[in-house]
This record gives C-alpha cells, sequence and structure tokens, in this order.
C-alpha cells in the first residue's frame, strides 16, 4: 500500500465521521482554546478508530485558526492540564515495589508517560496530521522566546519526533532541474547560507555537471524537504565561495575532478530543530557521490562562521582577554574602518592577527555548556571531520562581513578517520585539527589534537 493510497483512505474516514462529530458536537465555546481543550480530552477519552481520526483532524483545524493568544493558552494547557499523572505514577510505584516484574515495572513506564505524549500521537493520525504537528512545534518554539515553562512540551515533541523522523524513514533524492517545480521553488524559499536569487541561480546550481545536490524527504510531509546540501565538484580544496557561486566560472570535467566540496547545508523545518539527521546526509551523500566519481578523494566543507564577528567583538572590548594580546587588538581596529576588505595594504596587516583570533576562537573557545563556541563548528566535528583549514576573507558578501568579517573555515570528511574523530569530541569535546590550524595558537591546550597531513 503506497503512502497516497493510505494519506486517501484516512482522509475518506475522516470525511465520512466527520458529520457524526458536528452533530455530537456543542455550539462553538467564546474561547476557542478551551473548546479545543475539551476536545483534546475526548480524543483521549478513546473514541473509535474513524469517529477519532475525524476527532483529530477537527482539532487540528481549530488550532490552525488560533490567534496567538489562544494559541498560548493552549500551550499552557497542554504543559499543566495533559502533564504527568501523578496518582497513576504513585499506584504504578507502589506496585512496583509489591511486585517488582517486567509487568509491573512496563505499567510504570506507561504511567510515566505525561498525557500530551499520548495525544500527539492521537492527532498524528490525522491526515497531514505529521506536518501539522510540525507547524505546531515551530510555532512553540516561538512562544518559548518568553515562556521557558512550556519547555517540558517542547521536550516531547524532540522525544516524538525523534522516532518519527528515525533515519530508517528518510528518503534521498538527488535535486536536478527535472525535479518538480513545487520541490525546486522550496530549495530557493529554504536556502539559508548563500541566497539563491532566481531560477537562472538555481540552475547554476543543480543542473551543470560538477555540481549537485541532495535532499533528505520523510513519507509523511509531501514535497517537503527536510535538509538538503549543495555540493560542487572541483579539483582543489576552495579558499573562497565567490568562484562557487559565479555566473562566469568554468565548469569542471566531473571525470577531472579530486574534490566534493559542501558548500551549504540548509534545515528547512525549524519545527523539526533538534532532530538530528545531518550527519546521515553527509555520510549518505559522501557515498552517493564516491560510487559516481570514484576519482573525488576528498571530501571537504567550505562553512560559513556565523558566531566570529560577535565573539571577537566581545574579546577586543575585554582588556583581560586571553584570546588577544595588545599588539593583536591594536592591529584589529582596523576592522571598524570602513570598507577595509577593499584596501590590499589593510587586508594584508590584517590578516596574521585576525587569523590568530580566528584559532583561537576555533580551538579553545567554549559556550556555557564546555562546547566549541560555534555553533557550525558544533555540528562537523560532531559528526567526525577535522578543522582543516581557516580560509581569510572567503566571503565579503554584506551578511558575511557582519557575521564573520569575511572568514570561512574548511572542514575534512576524511573516511579512515571519521568515527575516531567523532569518538574524540564526543567523549572528549576535542576539537580535531589540521597543524595548519593549531601551529597558530602558542601553547596549545589538552582538548586541541593536531593531525598533521
Amino acid at each position: 500500500m503506497n503512502t497516497a493510497f493510505f494519506s486517501e483512505m484516512l482522509q475518506s474516514i475522516a470525511d465520512r465521521s466527520r458529520a457524526l462529530i458536528k452533530r455530537e458536537r456543542r455550539e462553538p465555546a467564546h474561547e476557542r482554546s478551551a473548546e479545543l481543550v475539551e476536545q483534546c480530552e475526548e480524543l483521549l477519552s478513546g473514541r473509535g478508530e474513524a469517529s477519532g481520526v475525524a476527532l483529530a483532524q477537527e482539532i487540528l483545524a481549530g488550532y490552525a485558526e488560533l490567534t496567538t493568544g489562544p494559541r498560548i493558552a493552549f500551550f499552557e494547557a497542554l504543559a499543566t492540564t495533559f502533564g504527568h499523572d501523578r496518582p497513576a505514577i504513585d499506584r504504578a510505584i507502589a506496585a512496583w515495589r509489591q511486585a517488582p516484574s517486567d509487568e509491573t515495572a512496563g505499567e510504570l513506564h506507561a504511567a510515566s508517560e505525561p498525557r500530551r505524549l499520548e495525544l500527539f500521537r492521537r492527532l498524528n493520525l490525522a491526515p497531514g496530521g505529521t506536518a501539522a504537528l510540525v507547524r505546531m512545534r515551530e510555532q512553540l518554539l516561538d512562544a518559548m522566546d518568553h515562556r521557558d515553562d512550556l519547555g517540558v512540551v517542547d521536550n516531547d515533541f524532540v522525544h516524538l519526533f525523534s522516532s518519527w523522523f528515525n533515519r530508517g524513514f528518510l528518503v534521498l533524492r538527488r535535486i536536478d532541474w527535472s525535479t518538480s517545480a513545487a520541490i525546486l521553488e522550496k530549495i530557493i524559499r529554504y536556502e539559508a547560507v548563500h541566497e539563491i536569487r532566481d531560477w537562472a541561480d538555481l540552475r547554476r546550481r543543480i543542473d551543470p555537471p560538477d555540481r549537485r545536490c541532495y535532499a533528505f524527504f520523510h513519507p509523511a510531509l509531501v514535497d517537503e524537504p527536510l535538509i538538503f546540501v549543495e555540493v560542487a565538484l572541483t579539483r582543489a580544496i576552495p579558499g573562497a565561495i565567490a568562484p562557487i557561486l559565479s555566473d562566469k566560472r568554468d565548469p569542471v570535467e566531473p571525470q577531472r575532478a579530486t574534490t566534493a566540496v559542501f558548500y551549504s547545508i540548509t534545515n528547512c523545518q525549524r519545527g523539526l530543530a533538534g532532530v538530528t539527521f545531518g550527519h546521515f546526509l553527509i555520510k549518505q551523500v559522501v557515498e552517493e557521490v564516491s560510487r559516481e566519481v570514484p576519482r573525488i578523494a576528498s571530501f571537504v566543507t567550505l562553512s560559513p562562521a556565523p558566531n566570529f564577528a560577535d565573539w571577537l567583538n566581545r574579546e577586543r572590548a575585554n582588556r583581560g582577554s586571553a584570546a588577544l594580546d595588545d599588539h593583536d587588538r591594536q592591529a584589529l581596529l582596523a576592522l571598524d574602518r570602513e570598507g577595509w576588505w577593499r584596501s590590499p595594504e589593510i587586508a594584508e596587516n590584517l590578516r596574521e592577527p585576525f587569523l590568530r583570533a580566528a584559532a583561537w576562537y576555533y580551538l579553545r573557545a567554549r559556550n556555557g555548556r564546555g562546547l566549541p563556541a560555534d555553533s557550525v563548528a558544533r555540528f562537523h566535528l560532531g559528526n567526525g571531520a577535522r578543522l582543516e583549514r581557516l580560509d581569510w576573507l572567503a566571503d565579503t558578501s554584506n551578511r558575511a562581513l557582519r557575521q564573520s568579517y569575511g572568514l570561512m573555515v574548511n572542514y575534512l570528511y576524511d573516511l579512515d578517520y571519521i568515527e575516531r574523530n567523532h569518538e574524540a569530541y564526543a567523549q572528549q569535546r576535542a576539537v580535531v585539527a589540521a597543524s595548519a590550524v593549531t601551529r597558530l595558537v602558542m601553547a596549545p591546550e589538552r582538548e586541541i589534537v593536531p593531525i598533521t597531513g
């Protein structure tokens, strides 16, 4: 039974049951969120499967009509009314203590689960339920900017989505010019690293023989990419983004390429933030490209440094900074000059102190959890990549100059060392880096693992 047929069957069941539910439903309450809470209680009480599907669909449709205030009230109800059943937990604990067994352990496990988890599962039975719940979680994330107490609801969303979007359910598709216009339009809209200006720009990224684009899809989100990566086949590790994106570049014959460059990785669904599948995408794309072009020997990224400028500005203002000495702090004053990157003389004087600061940032700077300060670094190091090279003035777009003063970074995916690097990062928070980076920082600390070559 294919996905489309199954979805149509569920829709038919829901349509036939909706009339019955509407006859049973009282007039809408003044407060729509309060009525939705009552409907959710009814759904959990155990209607028949057919009417349950229709009720789930009605709840999701009602939720979609909520404005901001009632929507937050609904989230509050999810956090409180649909939390843990404490009396049930107490009874299960007492039963376990009286007679420990697999059966009483299972009862305790079931009782300890918050009611909203089962509610989400039942809502997911509605046609389009998965997509609706992903949108709901996206709106929850917006509400959580000012409401930390809603975090318990978010934790349950992440728990369920981590199972529902397990790698076993994901499908890798290559995106090319023959892909449906609906998907191509979304690739343009979702691209978050290097803006796709128009359809011609998109075609230059996916149509030539030395360009690739791959995306993960999920059967429940038809024609909705979850994450995609853009790949350039080159003859060397690139040190700047402009030659890759140029509309006047000379294409490379795939059989003459030696390097595959991941120059843009975009998560498309904000409602799936925190659900990890990016590393699966990279690993599978490496396999696909290796099979297609066996000559490819190097797999690298050309990555942005979105947190670097903020960090550097804080260090420049900190007279007690361990990252900058007085000489480098003085030299970096040139970054405040208008158009500094256009002056070869200023840029050359800045290069060494800037790269020393960047090396310190990548090798030693940590966030409050003791992890590398840079979000992109956390992603690639966690996937087993090695910090290969710092690229000076690699992106002089307005956004890149604001975020990183033009800095970009190459991470190398060495297939022989990915697992070892991943374990070093996972267990020791080690930053595995090439000697070209580590020698920029004097007296490397324990967490820096230099690799030669």
